[in-house]
């Protein structure tokens, strides 16, 4: 079922490539292989309490099942209102208790840099998460789960890992998805992403810092 609506995904884009072949000025896209500066990641809104249960883990996965990938596992995506194809793939993790003039909240920022590729015809972007199900989640080691951007994460941008908007056929950006947790639930977990076909990949994400690019993203986030 997976690869069929992929396969339809990339079909409609085809076909739709006449028509979408301008993206407007909400792209902010490199060539292949260059890190975008893109822009401010979008607040949202600051969580009260404990980040404790603020999302709901996502069931019936219809991607990659349970199995959690390993860090620099590419999965391949259904974009934003079933246009495109996105590749993503998480590359690096940071923990860190503040960065980018913000203190965490809750003890411990998790960084997690992922590059994304638009392999369709029409240009595509990744799911927000809008307290649909969509978008991004961290499930702790002890089973509690957080959405992306709550506590202090919104409020941290780390340039060249800020990119937003959706991405032009053939190109890649580089993002950054930022978690605000507490040390329990910052050793080590999953992050999950569900796409715009409900289907949810997951990856393990080891408890210290790991990746190509942990030096880079130390310094940016000062």
């Amino acid at each position: 079922m997976r690869k069929i609506l992929l396969a339809t995904a990339a079909t409609a884009c085809l076909a739709l490539t006449a028509c979408n072949g301008t993206t407007g000025s909400d792209a902010h896209t490199t060539p292949t292989g260059t890190p975008s500066a893109g822009q401010p990641t979008t607040g949202l809104p600051t969580a009260t309490g404990s980040p404790t249960g603020t999302a709901t883990a996502p069931s019936g996965d219809t991607g990659n099942g349970s199995a959690a990938q390993a860090l620099g596992t590419p999965e391949r995506t259904v974009g934003t209102k079933l246009v495109g194809i996105v590749e993503i793939m998480p590359t690096t993790v940071v923990h860190a208790t503040a960065g980018g003039g913000q203190t965490s909240r809750y003890g411990t920022f998790v960084v997690i840099t992922t590059l994304d590729t638009s392999l369709s015809a029409n240009a595509a972007d990744e799911e927000t998460t809008d307290g649909t199900g969509a978008g991004w989640q961290w499930i702790g080691s002890n089973g509690q789960t957080v959405s992306e951007g709550k506590g202090n994460a919104f409020k941290v941008s780390i340039a060249g890992y800020d990119s937003l908007g959706r991405i032009e056929p053939g190109a890649r950006q580089n993002r950054a998805e930022i978690f605000d947790l507490t040390p329990e639930q910052a050793k080590g977990g999953t992050l999950v992403y569900t796409d715009s076909t409900k289907a949810s990949y997951r990856w393990k994400i080891p408890a210290a810092d790991a990746g190509p690019d942990v030096a880079t993203v130390k310094q940016r986030l000062g």
